[in-house]
């Protein structure tokens, strides 16, 4: 523990964000007797938390920046049918990210940022039992079969290497090798096309949506306030309060806030020293019908495409497109995804796709996310995450309400200072 020089214990707590994030923090702080008030631009589950593949997979949570990206090469991140895109900008705001973000892509720093995330991976499902121990209704599924499936065995050395990397890192994981004809004889929904796999053991997914959804109903249950579309235009650190200002004028004070907003972090934090740039990376999905709707999730790795059973469609996701957050959905993307995913794909119609999306995720260039203190002891950051919000969110909910509420951070928390 680190003492963080909290005068006392707050009563009353904002939570400015409805995602994962946002609501578990919220949960967490009323375990510890805290009155929450939770609010949101739009709604719950408004941003990322809604369309994203919903994967709970501590094991291979790793660092966002790391040397495949580089390999890509300028024209690959150009194209929009690239897995990475980068449309072309003269954002300096975008320029300093993608200069940081290319500067964290060697094996040296992934190595670094892979040792910072381990202590806090290994604690991440415990986060999810104890919201369920504590009587929050939504259900995390036990992944029957999760598979890496590949088209050679060239492919899928990489994922194999990254494996070594998250044992040297001491994050344990559970494998099998297979090849096309085992990965198929677990999983009939992959082609021909697919020559061989990785099976990973002890992971779970939920569907994002509903279970954000449940999760705010917790909190409703339990005593706390959720103010949907309230837009919070400003954040005021007075003396023992800190105001929050909303965009119809009004100024309310709490005993502290908790800045959980995904990609728009930055413009709450930054008055308070989190000089860290959070930069959308956006990721795409919908749903389609299937003959054999999988067991668990099935990943392609080559093509960034991440597949999950949600009843009975299957939620096919991908891509990583560093763009604005408001920035409409492009379609071109979603017809990248289907391209990569068709000729994979056994009995899929990709043609009847429903609840086309476009989420922003919340990414640092190093990589690791901002969770903790800021310059005000009496305002907290609480995001950065890139792809694993969904299944950090609730550790990191329940780490960061004892850091508020005791004044002392979490060893887990040491790296994700959102001053550094």
């Amino acid at each position: 523990m680190v003492e963080l020089g909290a005068a006392r214990p707050p009563e009353r707590v904002a939570v400015i964000g409805a995602g994962m994030v946002g609501l578990a923090t919220a949960w967490f702080l009323q375990e510890r007797g805290v009155a929450v008030t939770v609010l949101d631009r739009e709604g719950v589950a408004a941003g990322s938390s809604w369309g994203n593949a919903g994967w709970l997979t501590p094991g291979i949570a790793t660092p966002l920046p790391e040397p495949a990206v580089l390999r890509y090469g300028v024209r690959a991140v150009l194209s929009p049918s690239s897995p990475v895109y980068v449309p072309p900008s003269a954002d300096p705001r975008l320029i300093k990210f993608m200069v940081g973000f290319a500067r964290h892509s060697t094996a040296a720093r992934w190595k670094t940022a892979m040792g910072a995330l381990v202590p806090i991976n290994r604690r991440a499902l415990e986060g999810f039992d104890a919201l369920a121990e504590g009587g929050m209704t939504g259900q995390t599924l036990e992944a029957k079969s999760f598979l890496a499936a590949y088209r050679t065995e060239a492919e899928r050395t990489g994922l194999l290497e990254e494996i070594e990397h998250i044992h040297a890192a001491g994050q344990g994981i559970e494998f099998d090798v297979l090849n096309g004809a085992e990965a198929r004889e677990v999983e009939p929904s992959l082609s021909d096309e697919v020559g061989c796999a990785i099976r990973l053991h002890g992971q779970r997914f939920i569907d994002p949506g509903s279970y954000v959804h449940l999760l705010a109903e917790s909190v409703r249950s339990r005593g706390g306030e959720i103010r949907e579309g309230r837009a919070v235009t400003g954040i005021r650190d007075r003396a023992g309060a800190v105001e929050v200002e909303l965009a119809a004028g009004a100024a309310e004070p709490f005993d502290a806030v908790v800045i959980a907003t995904g990609a728009w972090l930055g413009d709450l934090a930054r008055q308070f020293g989190v000089r860290t740039i959070v930069q959308a990376g956006r990721g795409y999905s919908f749903s389609i019908p299937i003959e054999h709707v999988p067991a668990g999730p099935v990943y392609f790795p080559a093509q960034r495409v991440a597949c999950t059973p949600l009843g009975d469609r299957l939620r096919v996701a991908g891509m990583m497109e560093f763009r604005a957050p408001e920035a409409p959905l492009d379609p071109r993307r979603i017809r990248a995804i289907v391209e990569a995913a068709r000729p994979l794909l056994r009995g899929a119609d990709l043609d009847a796709r429903k609840d086309e999306w476009v989420g922003s995720r919340p990414c640092t260039h190093d990589g690791l996310p901002l969770i903790g203190a800021t310059r005000s002891p009496r305002v907290f950051a609480a995001g950065g995450h890139g792809m694993w919000g969904i299944t950090l969110g609730p550790v990191t909910g329940q780490l960061l309400a004892e850091a508020i509420t005791t004044g002392r951070r979490p060893v887990e928390l040491a790296p994700f200072d959102p001053l550094r």
